[in-house]
């Protein structure tokens, strides 16, 4: 029998009248890593990264949340908006989450009047946040959404019939995108941890950039709708953005005389 990956059959751990929603576990399962790697990495900044993450964490699920509903309004707008706040199904922007939790960072930093620290504090939080991101990567998979095209590999991913597209009713396993995102993150991460000599925010900006060029590979494959801008998935548009955002301030910096 050809090996793979099953989809799990449940999404969720019902202990009395209470649901704990696995997507959503995943996530705060992510959180607990990111702050565990960050204060590791700055012990001496740890109230400092544990006020941060109070404000950041908030901030980055809204701000993914507001990202993935403005990218799929017809599955909010013209139907029950109030779906727009069920994020235990799924439908998490990375890039919403990236730019909600940078603004929160910076605006906590700024009452603080400790702005200097904010790419002191996001090269501390990159590598984490990697490892937080393949974690959250494994509650699509528990939620059996997001997976890419049909795939005989003996890694392929098999989707339940009511999961798969109609147009791919007839194939039974797929790519499972969710697994190469978590490794690629994973992978990123590690290698940032490496990184000793670098300039102060060298280590954010790489991450954007790896980050995104890994996406852009991934978005390739997916086969969940998405809206198209000249023929091209909106979310590969997006990731070529901050990819090209974070290879020039990576660049830049790697330029300056300030470290």
């Amino acid at each position: 029998m050809r090996a793979f990956i099953p989809t799990p059959t449940i999404s969720y751990i019902g202990i009395g009248p209470f649901k704990f929603h696995l997507y959503a576990l995943c996530i705060l399962l992510g959180i607990l890593i990111a702050t565990v790697v960050a204060i590791k990495r700055l012990p001496e900044k740890s109230e400092l990264i544990t006020d941060l993450v109070i404000f950041t964490v908030p901030a980055g699920v809204i701000g993914a949340r507001v990202f993935h509903v403005l990218t799929t309004p017809e599955n909010y707008f013209n139907s029950n908006f109030l779906d727009a706040f069920k994020i235990w199904e799924g439908g998490l922007g990375i890039w919403g989450a990236i730019l909600g939790g940078a603004l929160a960072i910076y605006i906590r930093l700024r009452l603080r009047g400790e702005t200097k620290e904010f790419f002191p504090m996001a090269d501390a939080l990159a590598p984490g946040l990697l490892f937080a991101q393949a974690v959250g990567r494994f509650g699509n998979w528990f939620n059996g959404e997001l997976f890419g095209g049909p795939s005989s590999l003996p890694w392929a991913l098999q989707v339940p019939l009511g999961k798969r597209p109609m147009q791919y009713i007839g194939y039974e396993t797929f790519h499972p995108t969710f697994l190469y995102e978590a490794i690629w993150c994973t992978l990123i991460g590690f290698f940032l941890l490496t990184r000793k000599n670098w300039k102060t925010g060298q280590i954010f900006w790489a991450y954007v950039l790896l980050y995104s060029l890994g996406r852009i590979f991934i978005e390739t494959i997916r086969i969940d709708y998405s809206h198209l801008i000249f023929g091209i998935r909106l979310n590969i548009w997006t990731a070529f953005i901050f990819l090209t955002l974070g290879g020039w301030q990576y660049l830049k910096i790697s330029r300056s005389e300030v470290g």
